[in-house]
Order: C-alpha cells, then sequence, then structure tokens
C-alpha cells in the first residue's frame, strides 16, 4: 500500500453528536471514527460545518482552508451501524480555482486530476488531491476569480452495503443512484432533517474492492 504524506487525522465539526449517532454512525466521547480519520462533534450552539483538519505535516491554513496539526483526537475505530468503512472524499469549495488550487501545490500536496464538466448553464472544475489515505475534492466555477476563502464543505464516505444503509436510515437516506465513477452508486444523507449542518454522501465501494 502506498503511504502519501499530509495524512488527514482530524476533523472538527459543529454538530451535535447524537445527530450523527441518528445517521448511523458509532459515536463515543463525542467523536466518531472512520478509517484513519477521528471527526470530533463539538455540539451545534456555535458555528456549524466544519470548523477544522488537523493534517500530519501542514501546521497552517491553505487560501482559508482550515489545516493544521494541533487538534489530534485519538478515537478507538468500531463499526457503524450505516455500513460506513472508509473515507473517500473531503470536498472544498473555492471562488477562485485557479488561486487555491496554486496554494495547495505550493504547500506540498500531491495532485490526482482535474476534470471540467458543464453543469447549471456553466463549466465547473474539480481538482484533486491527496491527503494521505482521503482524497481532497477542491470544486468551483471552472474561470471565476472571486474575492474571499475556500472552505471545507462535505464528505464524501464509502459504504460496504449501501442498499442496506437504504434500508436502515429510510428516508433519511436520499435515493441510490449511479455515481459519477464508473461502476459506483451513491446517495446523500438529508443532513438537515437529521440536525447535521454538512453535505454528506454514502458511495458504494471501488468495484476493485
Amino acid at each position: 500500500m502506498t503511504t502519501r504524506p499530509f495524512q488527514l487525522r482530524t476533523l472538527v465539526v459543529g454538530d451535535d453528536p447524537a445527530s450523527w449517532a441518528d445517521a448511523g454512525f458509532l459515536v463515543n466521547n463525542s467523536s466518531t471514527r472512520i478509517a484513519n480519520t477521528s471527526i470530533a462533534l463539538v455540539g451545534a450552539d456555535g458555528t456549524r460545518g466544519i470548523l477544522s483538519a488537523t493534517v500530519d505535516g501542514l501546521d497552517h491554513s491553505v487560501d482559508g482552508l482550515p489545516f493544521g496539526d494541533d487538534e489530534l483526537v485519538a478515537v478507538e475505530s468500531g463499526n457503524h451501524s450505516n455500513g460506513v468503512v472508509d473515507f473517500d472524499h473531503l470536498v472544498a469549495m473555492s471562488p477562485d480555482m485557479d488561486r487555491t488550487t496554486e496554494a495547495l501545490l505550493a504547500a506540498g500536496l500531491e495532485h490526482r486530476r482535474t476534470r471540467t464538466f458543464e453543469a447549471g448553464g456553466s463549466i465547473k472544475r474539480q481538482a484533486f488531491f491527496w491527503l494521505g489515505d482521503v482524497i481532497l475534492e477542491l470544486a468551483g466555477e471552472d474561470e471565476a476569480h472571486g474575492a474571499g476563502p475556500a472552505l471545507l464543505w462535505g464528505l464524501a464516505l464509502t459504504c460496504a452495503d449501501l442498499r442496506g444503509a437504504a434500508d436502515l436510515l429510510g428516508e433519511t437516506l436520499g435515493a441510490v443512484k449511479p455515481a459519477v465513477q464508473r461502476g459506483r452508486e451513491i446517495a446523500t444523507l438529508r443532513t438537515k432533517d437529521l440536525g447535521i449542518s454538512l453535505p454528506i454522501a454514502l458511495m458504494s465501494p471501488h468495484p476493485s474492492e
């Protein structure tokens, strides 16, 4: 197995732990763990969404993305009843794809690939980088050069049995449909209904798994 630098270790999220438990995640001491990444759930009374990310070897923010190496949370692994087994993507959004991409490259992150596509009458861009065994997906308008920082936005998680998760979660999981990646399926948690403050998608495993 290839070992890459800049492993994503911890996310700090402004959510109530009970909301994640209701979504089928195993929560212990206000935290949950997915593969090599822990998620600290610090409550819904303050700022919501993804507040920060601890990354090995990256001790500073990058174009507003709140990376650092000082928020390690040790959480034992366990089985999630929703079948989540791996952390596939950490999704970030940028108002200026060129600027944020250049900043990530300058910070030393390994660029995997870039794709552009049309959606909603405009050209979108996605650039993919490695954070250890997690993919950082940076998304935004292809030609936009807006002001303001990039931000951490949402998660895509691998689910061992997506159809089983749909049966378990019922109406709190959207319809299962084909994913962009060939041979995979995807469904989106209805996080607003659950009281979770960030988008979360569940994906079937890669066909080779």
